[in-house]
């Protein structure tokens, strides 16, 4: 019993620590954005969110709340490609982010409005759009220019009970006009760590909650080779490597 209590504590306080320290940086970003010459799309700004992501990551393995395994990791993926990986979490990004270099996302336009993170991500050069021609272009262009963009191809969590969701293709669309590698990463996390339909408030079944993340295969670009082959190899690659996820 007072196991469990601790553990509820931990788990709480991390998340605590999480929601006050994006509004805190939030909130000394704003008068930034305010600002006419607001320096968006710093590298300095993604160096300030890695950082910051990486002591959360070190804040949840202390608690014994989360930990992650990292497999492959012992050079760093090279910049100037699309990062992919399945979208089992709601933390996938975060932990990520932590490891990744200078990296941009695509983000949904009201998360770019949420007072916990949408000014820092404004700042970081992070994307926020609807799907479509501009938004590849856009995106294409910063990859082309040496940055690294990182998206979750199921474009939202991994539905409860199945595997992966059907992959959509805007990152092969991406990678195509930016003749970019596309980098894959494997996730592999416990059923019941804030998977969708599942508030983050609510307790994993088990703790500390083991999340193992591969660095798996690279596609580099080939131009003789559609976006929709490569999101089906992709997808066909994932499925012969990821266990099978029940409720």
């Amino acid at each position: 019993m007072i196991r469990r209590a601790v553990a509820v504590g931990a788990y709480l306080f991390s998340w605590s620590a999480f929601c006050v320290g994006g509004l805190v940086l939030n909130l000394g970003c704003l008068p930034l954005l305010l600002w006419p010459r607001a320096p968006t799309g710093g590298a300095w700004m993604r160096r300030v969110l890695r950082w910051l992501f990486a002591r959360w990551l070190r804040l949840m393995d202390v608690t014994g709340v989360v930990r992650v395994v990292w497999r492959g990791f012992e050079t760093p993926p090279a910049p100037g490609a699309v990062f992919i990986a399945n979208h089992p979490t709601l933390i996938d990004a975060f932990l990520l982010l932590a490891q990744l270099p200078d990296a941009i996302c695509i983000f949904k336009p009201a998360l770019l409005r949420n007072p916990g993170i949408g000014a820092a991500a404004v700042l970081a050069g992070y994307v926020g759009g609807v799907p479509g021609v501009d938004l590849v272009r856009e995106v294409a262009t910063k990859i082309a220019a040496g940055q690294s963009l990182l998206i979750f191809p199921e474009g939202t969590r991994t539905e409860p009970g199945l595997a992966l969701n059907p992959l959509r293709p805007g990152f092969a669309l991406i990678a195509a006009r930016a003749q970019a590698p596309v980098q894959l990463f494997r996730i592999v996390a416990p059923p019941g760590l804030v998977p969708k339909g599942r508030p983050s408030w609510r307790l994993p079944p088990v703790l500390p909650a083991v999340v193992e993340i591969t660095l798996d295969r690279c596609w580099p670009h080939d131009p003789a080779r559609s976006p929709a082959e490569l999101t089906a190899e992709v997808q066909r690659h994932l499925l012969a490597h990821l266990p099978d996820r029940k409720r």
